[in-house]
């Protein structure tokens, strides 16, 4: 059976982006790239339950957040094919010099799935900012910033509800609100979720929360970094509480791998150019450090999704694993609904 429904008589899901801006960089010291999340690894997910679901939507600290133009690149639209769309937009850009234009005109069905997900942008999430390009931003998602941000200017901005709101609601009596009757939580990636959802007290209560009420979880890409949070615990005081066996130790999850990061550290969007650009950490590594089993794929291009059904962790390791882990959501929410 779907747990309680909203008064449109709709069960509800959760989506929690990361509100961060800007990633700190360990080299060069002192410096930071802007950054956000990215649209293709939610869009999927959302698009298959937006007929059947009413969305909550939600932020570490309850700010609008920021959508990242590098996950617009068309390349990134190319589903479980990411890899072999890369090689041959790469070849288009750059030993073939074609001009953004070109690039559209020979790559419609990247373009249609684009414009299919800002639609649902839109519709669903509403007006927000989007980040600056970067010195090594793809040239055709660089070309497409302003159209993008035009398209975002006239629509109205969404409720974002905080996280620690959301907790305290569930745990008063008198709310009619309970984290308990959602049918499912999920969270995107790039790379903002390294900064606000690691090693967060607030992230760490709505995870075991989640899971004592049953409910799965989702999370794609570098947003499994969450799980470094699920050794805390907050109190109705702001108290933290650390407990090194909490109740996802030992879980099977995927992320992006450390290898596929320094690929895009020595020449992708991230890259500083002229300098050796490092992140502050790595999220498969940062795992394994917290308890994790971290699975992986030796090439980081391809697909992983892995369902953990003890801990209702469902994870994949990048855009190009979107419609494998929306696919997998349907089926564990079928199954469920026969139990």
């Amino acid at each position: 059976m779907t747990k309680n429904t909203t008064s449109s008589g709709r069960p509800k899901a959760l989506i929690v982006v990361s509100s961060a801006n800007a990633l700190p960089l360990a080299n060069p010291t002192g410096q930071s790239i802007s950054s956000g999340w990215f649209l293709v690894e939610l869009a999927a997910v959302m698009a298959r339950f937006e007929e059947t679901h009413d969305f909550m939507l939600a932020t570490p600290d309850g700010k609008v957040p920021t959508l990242d133009i590098n996950g617009m690149a068309l390349a990134m639209h190319g589903g479980t094919r990411l890899g072999s769309h890369t090689a041959r937009l790469t070849v288009q850009a750059v030993a073939l010099r074609f001009d953004p234009l070109r690039i559209r005109e020979r790559n419609p069905d990247l373009v249609a799935r684009r414009e299919s997900e800002l639609s649902l942008l839109r519709r669903q999430l509403g007006r927000m900012p989007v980040t600056k390009n970067l010195p090594k931003t793809d040239r055709e998602a660089a070309a497409f910033l302003d159209d993008l941000s035009n398209n975002l200017a006239d629509q109205p901005e969404k409720h974002w509800h905080s996280v620690r709101e959301l907790i305290a609601r569930h745990r008063d009596a008198s709310d009619d609100f309970s984290l308990a009757d959602l049918d499912f939580m999920y969270a995107p990636g790039g790379h903002a979720p390294m900064v606000d959802f690691h090693d967060n007290p607030v992230i760490g209560e709505l995870l075991n929360t989640l899971h004592e009420n049953d409910v799965p979880i989702g999370l794609i890409c570098h947003a499994p970094i969450a799980m470094t949070s699920a050794k805390y615990r907050l109190d109705a005081d702001g108290e933290v509480a650390v407990n090194e066996d909490h109740a996802f130790k030992g879980a099977r999850v995927t992320t992006v791998p450390k290898r596929g990061e320094l690929m895009m550290l020595r020449g992708g969007y991230p890259k500083i150019p002229g300098k050796r650009t490092r992140l502050p950490f790595y999220v498969d590594v940062a795992l394994k450090k917290a308890g994790y089993h971290v699975a992986l794929t030796l090439n980081p291009s391809a697909p992983k999704v892995v369902w953990d059904a003890k801990h209702n962790l469902l994870t994949g390791n990048g855009p190009q694993s979107v419609d494998l882990q929306a696919d997998r959501l349907v089926e564990i929410l079928r199954h469920r609904s026969t139990r």
